[in-house]
């Protein structure tokens, strides 16, 4: 029997509904979900903070095991996929053909769509990761996810390993940072992206600098390697400090707050790059002196989403690097499905930074 949990809108409890078995076409796989973890986003649209279809089923970081495929289909390595395969997932549905998909950007696509955000249809199974099967269309990126890879640490890489990966691939196109130099990353916000990005930067010989208001994820900072650690009033002069008046190299904001993205550009060295990931919701303007913009030789880009490479590369430093870190310990529980709703009641009151709902 296929489940989900259905979010009808903003303040209602999600309801459960039964799919009948999709029909698959050419290149579509059904996968049975193992596990997802609720992204910050997902609570976002829950609560009503930013809008999303509905009904729909949330849930855009699930890994799961391939139960079924309608002819050949194969990873991001160029592997033939096989039913009892466990597997992560793109987030987006690219097509691969239009002007954003052959630029570089098929989270862009003209086509697109996307798992977690997509309203119920009849014909098809569930479009999230909220239940016990996701259908899967013709055009999604797969990767394998190794044995040794525990389903908690594996599922957060559907979204914020691989914008992490995202934005540290954008960064290396850069003159704020090299692959084969180290360099001093200022990391805004410490949720699951931030934590990652600590542990990203670390594992490639960084010096990194850890901001965020709450002490708790201060203290987590330093547990996924952050060399340093500040408060946003003091950022810009602990970065002065650590680089001898010079400042970052390189700014990962990832809090989504106006203010971080304007402190990120106080903090940069002359030539230093800022990638703004955390504005994914309305946010007040930043106002920027194009003047200081030139004369400090400064980049700034922003990353939403990533590219099935990107995914890539996210299960990759997970598997080189989760006993390293302890990625495991972020999700602090786990839910049935049949408690989802109690699952985001408990994400908004005590601000974890993940919990899990297991999809059978």
């Amino acid at each position: 029997m296929i489940r989900a949990a259905i979010f009808d809108g903003p303040g209602q409890p999600l309801r459960f509904e039964c799919f009948s078995r999709p029909k698959l076409a050419l290149g579509e796989a059904l996968v049975r979900i193992s596990l997802c973890t609720i992204c910050g986003s997902d609570l976002h649209t829950f609560t009503g903070r930013r809008t999303g279809p509905s009904p729909c089923v949330l849930g855009h970081e699930p890994v799961g095991i391939i139960e079924e495929l309608n002819g050949e289909l194969f990873d991001v390595a160029g592997e033939r996929l096989q039913s009892s395969d466990r597997v992560v997932w793109s987030v987006a549905v690219s097509c691969g053909r239009c002007f954003f998909c052959t630029h570089g950007l098929p989270q862009k696509c003209d086509s697109l769509r996307k798992y977690g955000h997509e309203r119920v249809a009849p014909g098809q199974g569930p479009l999230g990761g909220l239940a016990t099967h996701c259908h899967l269309f013709s055009g999604t990126a797969f990767v394998k996810v190794p044995s040794g890879l525990p389903d908690r640490v594996a599922a957060p890489a559907g979204c914020a390993t691989a914008t992490i990966a995202a934005a540290w691939r954008v960064a290396l196109r850069s003159e704020g940072v090299s692959a084969s130099i180290p360099a001093t990353v200022v990391v805004i916000g410490l949720g699951m992206l931030g934590l990652t990005a600590c542990a990203w930067a670390i594992a490639n010989g960084h010096t990194v600098i850890a901001c965020d208001r709450d002490d708790t994820r201060l203290a987590q900072a330093k547990r996924f390697g952050a060399t340093y650690t500040t408060k946003p009033e003091t950022l810009v002069e602990q970065a002065k400090t650590y680089t001898a008046g010079r400042g970052a190299d390189l700014v990962l904001e990832l809090s989504g707050s106006a203010m971080a993205a304007k402190l990120s550009l106080e903090v940069l060295r002359i030539g230093g790059t800022a990638v703004w990931v955390g504005a994914v919701s309305p946010t007040e303007p930043v106002s920027v002196l194009p003047e200081e913009m030139v004369r400090r030789c400064l980049t700034v880009t922003g990353i939403h989403n990533y590219t099935p490479t990107d995914l890539a590369s996210a299960i990759a430093f997970l598997t080189d690097n989760h006993t390293r870190f302890p990625f495991a310990e972020l999700v602090s529980h786990t839910f049935p499905l049949d408690a989802a709703t109690a699952a985001f009641e408990f994400a908004e009151r005590a601000h974890p930074v993940r919990v899990a709902i297991l999809g059978e």
